[in-house]
């Protein structure tokens, strides 16, 4: 009797378990479904960015700033017109050597995504440090190897990089191909454009997030041609924010495209990126992670080379979606939307949107000179 009665018992709960598990599955499935593999606070209406913010792909949680150098990577190959595959064998060498992550710093001299050698040959840190150059030089040396796209996983990676730790690419593929797989448009192995030039309409397909939104902030008349260095522009003195401060300045003028990172054109963190690295120094790529990088800084304290946020267009005072540089002499330079391109304005005239400053490299700041603000301002 107690026998059968442990024998119901045992049914019972195997069709309960059957049951929940089949709930627990359906739940799973159905916010899957909705979130599309967003986590929590990531997503395009989330942190976003070009790579869709930060979400699961491929059953491994990825961040923001993860998901746009992935997205960068996938997009610079479609726009070489290269195969599927090169993209793969990208990304599963910078999962392996950088967790998809610019890094200052590694073993030796080692920067960046690829974690490549400036004494090694690999180019400049301002190169290196820059994603899309940095794939690029990537690239140059893949296609060079004979038969990489046929290579077994991991050779080709190891053939480029020349690691000590030959057996690390291989177990990356799986993810890296996951990855590629969000963001890659168009047939595996794509045919060149005829000219040899960018397929720029195709990889514009690639990123999973549509652009975020211009400054949202008038340009205002005022004294200064938002398109010109202001004559007897002084730099600023400290050699990381001049070098910062310098390229930035030399972009006004130059278009804005969503996602870009110069050389050609820029969107207002890709600005930010470029003209940092060009100083040796790393920052997030993505608007919602450079406005933690460096330290704290705030517009009565502010520095040249300072990232200044504010909501733009888009965004929100928590989420601001748009970033300048203060470059001195009260005045900030940005991307400031697909219209009108890089500019200077007045920071007087973002002063009652500022949402953050961040301090990244050289002397901290002083408090903002009021007459070079009275003077910027209409």
């Amino acid at each position: 009797m107690d026998q059968k009665k442990g024998t119901i018992a045992l049914a019972v709960a195997a069709v309960v378990m059957t049951f929940l598990a089949a709930v627990t599955s359906m739940g799973i499935a159905m916010f899957t479904a909705v979130t599309g593999g967003a986590l929590p606070g990531g997503g395009c209406g989330g942190d976003g960015g070009i790579g869709g913010g930060s979400q699961s792909i491929g059953g491994a949680d990825w961040n923001a700033e993860q998901t746009e150098n992935a997205a960068t990577i996938v997009n610079r190959v479609v726009q070489r017109s290269l195969p599927r595959r090169a993209a793969v064998i990208a990304i599963s060498t910078t999962i392996v050597e950088a967790q998809l992550v610019n890094v200052g710093h590694g073993d030796r001299d080692s920067l960046g995504l690829y974690q490549q050698r400036p004494s090694q040959g690999w180019g400049s840190p301002a190169q290196i440090l820059n994603p899309v150059a940095a794939t690029d030089t990537f690239l140059d040396r893949l296609v060079e190897l004979p038969g990489w796209a046929t290579m077994a996983p991991g050779q080709a990676a190891q053939a480029v990089q020349r690691s000590a730790f030959p057996d690390r690419y291989a177990p990356q593929e799986e993810p890296a191909a996951a990855l590629v797989d969000q963001f890659w448009v168009g047939p595996d192995n794509p045919v060149p454009a005829p000219t040899g030039g960018a397929n720029v309409q195709l990889a514009s397909s690639v990123y999973a997030c549509p652009d975020q939104g211009g400054a949202g902030v008038p340009l205002a008349p005022s004294g200064i041609d938002p398109k010109q260095l202001p004559p007897g522009f002084t730099p600023p003195a400290d050699p990381a924010q001049r070098a910062a401060v310098t390229y930035a300045l030399a972009q006004l003028g130059k278009p804005y495209v969503w996602g870009a990172k110069g050389p050609d054109g820029f969107d207002c963190s890709g600005l930010m990126l470029a003209a940092w690295a060009s100083a040796g120094v790393p920052i997030p790529a993505g608007t919602v992670n450079q406005k933690n990088a460096g330290t704290p800084a705030s517009p009565a304290n502010i520095a040249p080379g300072d990232l200044v946020f504010i909501p733009g267009s888009l965004g929100s005072p928590s989420n601001p979606r748009h970033v300048g540089m203060y470059v001195g002499q009260g005045l900030v330079v940005n991307a400031y939307d697909s219209s009108t391109g890089v500019v200077l304005q007045p920071l007087a005239d973002w002063t009652d949107e500022i949402t953050h400053v961040r301090h990244i490299a050289g002397p901290a700041g002083q408090p903002a000179p009021d007459a070079a603000l009275a003077q910027a301002a209409p």
